[in-house]
């Protein structure tokens, strides 16, 4: 008895294989900062990403998504705007992305591009110079190398940056 037993529970053991999926849930959305290498300026291409120890999500956006106007702007990903997400094998930090020489230490594991969604960019008027811009993540869409989905993102609030009209 004790045989059935043991080779009941050695054939379950080795019969489950969850694949090769690392990435089950992103959360970015319990991160406030915002990290960018250049200044962030309107009607110029920006870059901007967030850190969550092990794991990035860059967002990409073209000259027409940030305004010094109140104006609203939604940006189709992925053809107007980029989100990509990373899995390192250590924690990141900003110099990673911003240094002239990346360092070669942490490694990335994983790179995920969106398939799809939009960024929704809502802009108010802080004063005649300065402008804010609230960035939200909308229907992002996650398709890994293998096709399959991540399906559990918190990432709807990407955050706030500042623009000012130049004198």
């Amino acid at each position: 008895m004790g045989k059935y037993i043991f080779c009941g529970i050695l054939f379950a053991l080795l019969s489950c294989d969850d694949g090769n999926l690392q990435i089950e849930t992103l959360d970015f959305d319990s991160i406030a900062t915002i990290n960018n290498c250049d200044a962030i300026e309107a009607d110029k291409e920006n870059v901007l990403f967030k850190i969550n120890d092990d794991e990035t999500l860059i967002l990409t956006l073209p000259a027409s998504a940030l305004k010094n106007d109140t104006v609203g702007i939604v940006s189709a990903i992925p053809s107007q705007s980029k989100v990509v997400y990373r899995l390192f094998s250590d924690k990141v930090s900003k110099n990673y992305f911003c240094d002239a020489i990346p360092p070669i230490e942490p490694t990335v594991l994983d790179e995920i591009e969106a398939t799809g969604g939009e960024v929704i960019i809502t802009t108010t008027a802080i004063d005649t110079v300065t402008f804010s811009h609230k960035i939200e993540l909308q229907g992002i869409s996650l398709k890994t190398s293998d096709n399959s989905r991540i399906t559990d993102l918190t990432i709807s609030n990407f955050g706030t940056v500042t623009t000012s009209v130049a004198q």
